[in-house]
């Protein structure tokens, strides 16, 4: 991956200066900032905190290396830096659901475009593969949920009591939606990796959701559930000893190499899980072909990582799954007492490029 250069730097150190001048934060009560623990040279993050357009808050490469929050983003002694989201709070454009997440920005450049070709991987199938900053890309993570929401309004809607704490997203381009004759372009999602615990529950349940690269108003284009430890989302039993509690660790591997997708998931107390799939074509993670799926998967897209803690319990109150009426105040220090928030601890975060893996 490519690195800034030293005149980048100094030129991106001295306008964080200035920016930061008027409105310094004071040093963490940890002493450690998340940039002392994970390498935020390829990462912007959005907070649930409202920026100058009405929307969530972004902070930019350059700026991010210095900055924490003390209730969004911070790092802890123990190693970890703490993302976390109330249920009510500012949001993205184009979204109901708080979040405290990374943005990858593989050019590593400050205030670069999101939409470039240089932020942004392709798989091997795309026909402009070359012009991207790479070909696939590999992100690890090592974590534990410290909180999903104990509250929601539709208790029954799969997205209630769950957090998203890494995914890979396809870029929303208007130029493959309008431009090509097999449209692409529409920033759906080829993994979202979930936590999910029930309040009633002693442990929750890790799975992986793939969706199926569709219109938005096509019916069919859904997120189809695979399991990793305990239940997926639609299964309201409680997955006992096969489960994860809040406050276990565990680690996932997104792999993307050449057109697959190479999954591994580990912790301690439960066997390791593998899943590969082709983003190039409609043959699901069990080798079997979806026909209600776009023939040629994700082929045409591009694609960035993202980390942290994306909270799925939505305070909109309205038709559809996504639409969770999760209680909020929008006051953080009444919302956490109240349990109204997902928090996540990541000890590592890590890009690097692709690997083909052992078989």
């Amino acid at each position: 991956m490519k690195r800034i250069s030293p005149l980048q730097y100094l030129f991106t150190s001295i306008s964080v200066s200035l920016l930061l001048s008027s409105c310094a934060l004071p040093p963490p009560a940890s002493g450690v900032l998340p940039a002392d623990i994970i390498d935020l040279s390829y990462w912007k993050i959005t907070l649930p905190l409202e920026g100058n357009s009405g929307k969530a808050r972004e902070v930019d490469i350059g700026s991010i290396n210095s900055f924490y929050d003390p209730n969004f983003f911070y790092a802890i002694a123990e190693r970890g830096v703490v993302f976390s989201a109330p249920n009510k709070a500012a949001t993205t454009g184009g979204s109901t659901n708080t979040r405290s997440e990374f943005r990858q920005m593989m050019s590593g450049d400050y205030g670069g475009d999101p939409k470039s070709k240089r932020n942004n991987f392709a798989l091997a199938a795309n026909p402009n593969a070359k012009k991207f900053a790479d070909i696939g890309g590999k992100l690890e993570a090592t974590l534990k949920v410290d909180a999903v929401s104990v509250h929601a309004g539709y208790p029954n809607k799969p997205p209630a009591y769950s957090v998203v704490v890494g995914q890979i997203h396809a870029g929303k381009d208007d130029n493959l939606l309008y431009n090509t004759d097999d449209a692409f372009g529409w920033g759906n999602e080829p993994i979202k990796i979930y936590y999910k615990k029930w309040p009633n529950h002693a442990t929750g349940s890790v799975f992986w959701t793939y969706e199926k690269n569709l219109p938005k108003r096509d019916p069919n284009r859904t997120d189809v559930a695979y399991p990793v430890w305990g239940n997926t989302w639609e299964n309201p039993d409680e997955p006992g000893e096969k489960g994860i509690a809040l406050g276990e660790e565990f680690s996932y591997v997104i792999n993307v190499h050449d057109n697959i997708m190479y999954l591994t998931f580990t912790t301690n107390n439960q066997t390791d899980v593998k899943y590969e799939i082709d983003l190039s074509n409609n043959i699901n993670a069990y080798g079997k072909a979806d026909t209600l799926d776009n023939p040629n998967g994700y082929q045409k897209d591009w694609f960035y990582f993202k980390a942290g803690a994306y909270n799925q319990c939505s305070s909109k109150d309205a038709p559809g799954i996504w639409y969770t009426n999760c209680p909020g105040s929008g006051d953080w220090s009444i919302d956490k007492v109240n349990g109204d928030y997902v928090q996540a601890t990541f000890f590592k975060i890590e890009l690097s490029p692709s690997e083909a893996p052992n078989k």
